[in-house]
């Protein structure tokens, strides 16, 4: 961290100076700064009401706002934000095709290169339909590569790098989230692959970054939650460190990644230039995670761990419902007149008065008793059951939702996050979708997820100019597998 100068100071008035998480990301072109400390109450009201001067030095200009990320298209046409934008996409497991499925999701055109000589491991782990695994069927790859084309393409072949060569000609953007040195060793690093197309954009998402004494280790986002201080910040009070159930950082960092990519267009759109950016997945989680680092840095403790608790709010927490180990039912409280009205709602009206529960502060204090009246009420009736009486009230409630939960809600349903995609070997299958709407710039999921190397002949075809003659004499030299 230190050698990567992550931390970077800022002077905040009345604190002194603080040591704060930077950007994940590091920019070749585009520059990046702390601009200004948070701001103190009032601090801007003379500018905002009175017309007093902005003091605009470094910041966003109007003059930008209309600039379309590809040169010459009129950014006001009604279509998918990174329509016309190619993505020539090398990233596998789950934090690169996550990076790369926001962009295609956007429009852009994503080509993802792989090959069954070392098939992406999303392919090989389940869940599979109907327990029948196979390269193609994988729930976990089919989900996170939506939209997206393959080609099959062994790179450990001379006549494969010379292809890629000629692809990068094509791509507007590379991804890839190997280990510090790989594509270089491959022959795909970022200076030889700008020789080739010189506004080029390339993002390398490692785990530790392409500089620092980590650089050359691999990573996957686990060890990225423990190095982090995630697992340590969870868990329940008095126990030990846990693990967060998934593996956070990776899609944590596709959509950094994502983010990243699309200031180096909006930089390329406004000044020609292309750029290389090199982010850390150990410092996408890190910057996730300010209320424990600052704790520690302006007070010299450690965050407590607290379970479902807030460090303020009480009643605050996870309540058992009546049925099976898995219902449950949340409940937040943030004010004295939700409490009240909690109270009323669970024909507990004397709780209000209860010199145990009279103030938020109080209620922390005997919250283990105040959990455990709470529970009594809740275990006794549906989960749905409370989160509408509670809802109804104008109080924050709502059930812990399984898959199944998920794949039948009617509100997300509604909305057309979820979607049915007809595959080709696994048939039609319910896929989360986009968790975004844009009013004038609508994105939608293009198509399933691509067989590997279903798109091979088509790309060589319309990009590369290749003749079915010699895509075939590839696909016997092996090339194309």
């Amino acid at each position: 961290m230190r050698e990567r100068k992550f931390f970077v100071p800022l002077e905040q008035p009345g604190v002194g100076t603080m040591m704060l998480p930077g950007m994940p990301s590091k920019y070749s072109k585009t520059q990046w700064t702390l601009r200004r400390p948070a701001p103190r109450l009032n601090e801007h009201t003379g500018q905002i009401f009175h017309g007093e001067p902005w003091n605009l030095e470094g910041e966003y200009s109007q003059a930008d706002e209309n600039c379309g990320l590809i040169p010459g298209k009129d950014p006001t046409m009604a279509e998918a934000p990174l329509s016309g934008v190619r993505v020539l996409d090398f990233t596998w497991v789950w934090a690169g095709p996550y990076c790369t499925l926001q962009l295609a999701h956007l429009g852009a055109e994503v080509i993802r290169v792989e090959t069954s000589k070392r098939p992406c491991p999303s392919r090989l782990v389940g869940p599979f339909p109907d327990k029948q695994p196979g390269i193609n069927r994988a729930g976990y790859f089919n989900q996170y590569n939506q939209g997206k084309h393959s080609i099959a393409l062994d790179l450990s072949k001379p006549e494969a790098i010379e292809l890629a060569y000629e692809l990068v000609k094509h791509a507007d953007v590379v991804t890839e989230n190997f280990a510090a040195g790989v594509m270089d060793r491959l022959g795909l690093g970022y200076e030889k692959l700008r020789s080739i197309r010189p506004d080029l954009i390339m993002i390398s998402m490692s785990a530790f970054g392409q500089t620092g004494p980590f650089r050359g280790f691999i990573g996957y986002g686990p060890p990225a939650a423990a190095l982090s201080g995630l697992f340590f910040a969870t868990g329940y009070r008095g126990g030990d460190p846990c693990e967060i159930g998934i593996s956070y950082p990776d899609p944590n960092a596709g959509v950094f990644g994502a983010l990243a990519v699309m200031a180096a267009l909006t930089h390329r759109a406004l000044t020609g230039e292309g750029q290389y950016i090199d982010q850390s997945q150990w410092e996408t989680v890190l910057v996730e995670m300010p209320e424990g680092l600052l704790e520690y840095a302006m007070t010299g403790r450690e965050p407590e761990r607290m379970g479902n608790h807030d460090s303020i709010m009480s009643p605050h927490d996870c309540y058992k419902a009546a049925g099976d180990s898995e219902k449950w039912v949340s409940i937040a409280i943030g004010s004295e007149a939700e409490w009240r009205a909690l109270c009323q709602v669970m024909g507990k009206g004397e709780l209000a008065d209860d010199l145990r529960f009279k103030t938020a502060a109080l209620r922390k204090r005997n919250e283990s008793v105040l959990d455990e009246i709470i529970t009594s009420w809740t275990k006794e009736q549906d989960r749905w059951d409370t989160t509408r009486v509670l809802q109804s009230a104008g109080l924050a409630a709502f059930p812990s939702m399984s898959n199944k939960d998920l794949t039948d809600d009617p509100h997300l349903r509604a909305r057309d996050y979820l979607i049915q995609l007809e595959h080709p070997e696994v048939g039609r299958r319910i896929h989360a979708g986009i968790p975004w709407k844009m009013s004038e710039t609508p994105s939608r999921v293009k198509a399933p997820a691509p067989l590997l190397g279903a798109d091979t002949e088509k790309v060589l075809t319309s990009l590369l100019n290749l003749t079915r003659d010699e895509i075939e004499h590839l696909r016997k030299a092996e090339v194309l597998i």
